[in-house]
């Protein structure tokens, strides 16, 4: 009786004798969350945006993830001019649902995330020049640091993990890509880029039959997210070492790209690594995002051929790789690798310690890996 004399006054334009009404009843028994958003409602509609806010909070109390009260909240404070506002849409589109909306309240919750994109970029702004005098002070990875603190603090960049399949070592350093400054080699790798490069497109012209697709596995292995990939030369891998064992047939065409690999004293596991090779993504074509086996290592990229327009992520991180500059990251960390153009992308891919351990732990690293035996049976990452 109550619910249909509210709706006869609204349905004749008595909005403050239907919001009375409402009110009257609510105060006897306390009512439940959506007659409270319905007395919202109507105090909204007679511009009384306080009184509104307090109903919509009574129905919070009942149901505090309801998308339609969040929204409610949300432009309450907005219209109110309140520093919170912009967090309660932040709440709210938290809980938007995938599919449509009615359009009602699409409408408001696309209204809501424009208002909230704009006060994140204010806010990232505000802490950009906060720091920006320690930053001018701080070396290239601390200023890297620095600038995805930021960026996590506004949610503009998601924190990763280590997500090795594998084998997983404690307490070692999570980051997606290494400072350059802790590899005193790279220097001398990335100078011989020119003699490496020719060799490996050499090699590619010498044998077609060196080229193997990288991703191997049997078809009857749970591995949905490669079948596009598996036994496909779009990926492709020139092995100069693999798995711990040199691959005669491609090392002795590449001997300076062999020899400047022995002067980076790379990772050793019996039956696991090193591992080394020229990677081929054919053009067009998706590594899609996925994790490594061990974080004892790091993977290095020394790009030797790259179309414009390719690019590489990992976690937060995305780059375009640049002709001779190497890059070494963590493949246990979420990473993914494009090439969109129409022409072939080449990478000197190999595989080194994480510097994080000492000498005895990658001894004992090595020792119970090898005793596994089971990194030599899952794909070596590299993308």
């Amino acid at each position: 009786m109550i619910a249909a004399e509210v709706d006869r006054l609204v349905a004749a334009g008595q909005l403050a004798a239907a919001a009375e009404h409402l009110m009257s009843k609510l105060a006897r028994d306390g009512g439940q969350a959506p007659e409270w958003l319905k007395l919202a409602g109507l105090q909204r509609a007679l511009k009384q945006p306080r009184q509104a806010l307090g109903s919509v909070h009574q129905a919070l109390a009942m149901v505090p993830l309801d998308l339609v009260a969040l929204t409610m909240r949300a432009g309450l404070l907005q219209h109110l001019g309140d520093a919170d506002a912009a967090q309660a849409w932040a709440e709210a589109i938290a809980q938007k649902p995938d599919g449509e909306l009615p359009p009602p309240l699409a409408a408001a919750l696309a209204t809501g995330e424009r208002f909230h994109a704009v006060w994140q970029e204010e806010r990232g702004k505000r802490l950009e020049a906060a720091a920006r005098s320690a930053r001018d002070q701080a070396d290239e990875d601390a200023a890297w640091r620095i600038g995805r603190f930021a960026d996590t603090i506004v949610r503009k960049a998601r924190v990763y993990h280590s997500e090795p399949t594998h084998f997983a070592y404690p307490g070692l350093v999570e980051r997606e890509f290494h400072p350059r400054a802790s590899f005193p080699w790279i220097a001398a790798l990335e100078s011989q880029t020119d003699a490496i490069r020719e060799e490996a497109l050499a090699l590619l012209r010498s044998d077609g039959r060196l080229l193997e697709p990288y991703i191997q596995y049997e078809e009857r292995e749970a591995l949905a997210q490669w079948r596009p990939l598996n036994r496909n030369p779009d990926w492709g891998a020139l092995h100069l070492w693999r798995q711990g064992r040199r691959v005669p047939a491609n090392a002795g065409r590449a001997p300076r790209t062999m020899a400047a690999l022995s002067a980076l004293g790379l990772r050793d596991v019996p039956g696991a690594s090193p591992n080394a090779m020229f990677s081929l993504l054919a053009p067009g074509t998706v590594i899609p995002p996925h994790v490594g086996v061990d974080n004892t290592r790091l993977v290095c990229h020394l790009p030797l051929v790259v179309p414009p327009g390719c690019w590489f992520r990992v976690g937060a991180d995305t780059r375009a790789w640049q002709e001779g500059r190497v890059l070494v990251f963590d493949d246990t960390i979420e990473h993914e690798a494009v090439n969109p153009t129409d022409s072939l992308r080449i990478v000197l891919i190999l595989d080194i310690w994480h510097p994080g351990l000492s000498a005895i732990e990658r001894e004992a690293v090595a020792a119970m890996v090898a005793c596994e035996g089971r990194e030599a049976g899952v794909a070596n990452d590299g993308s």
